[in-house]
């Protein structure tokens, strides 16, 4: 649970970093919050990774729903278009990193009913 909680830390500043980047373009100050989440979001994912978390998986989560997220935060804060094609192509990225997922907890499966055959 831990390794969760410390991946939607990283995906979260690493979103407020993404939007405070826009930000900063009217209000300089915010390049203080963008230099800020990035070093924090990189610290937290290196703390994902860390506890174990495999580095396709994680880095595969956190780009994917920091793209989705910032994409709609952006819509949202920053009234930029979103569209049904992009909406359908976040939904593409999100149902290929699940892929990605399922796939390695098979694989991490597997390799443990191996060792504990031999």
């Amino acid at each position: 649970m831990k390794k969760w909680m410390l991946l939607a830390g990283a995906i979260a500043t690493e979103v407020t970093a993404s939007l405070s980047l826009k930000a900063a373009l009217d209000h300089p100050v915010f390049y203080v919050v963008v230099v800020a989440g990035y070093i924090a979001a990189f610290v937290l994912l290196s703390f994902v990774l860390r506890e174990g978390l495999a580095l396709g998986v994680a880095y595969g989560i956190w780009g994917a729903l920091g793209v989705a997220l910032t994409a709609i935060m952006s819509f949202v804060v920053f009234g930029e278009p979103l569209t049904i094609v992009m909406g359908i192509g976040l939904v593409l990225i999100i149902l290929g990193v699940l892929v990605v997922e399922l796939g390695s907890q098979r694989a991490h499966d597997r390799l443990r009913t191996t060792d504990e055959v031999l």
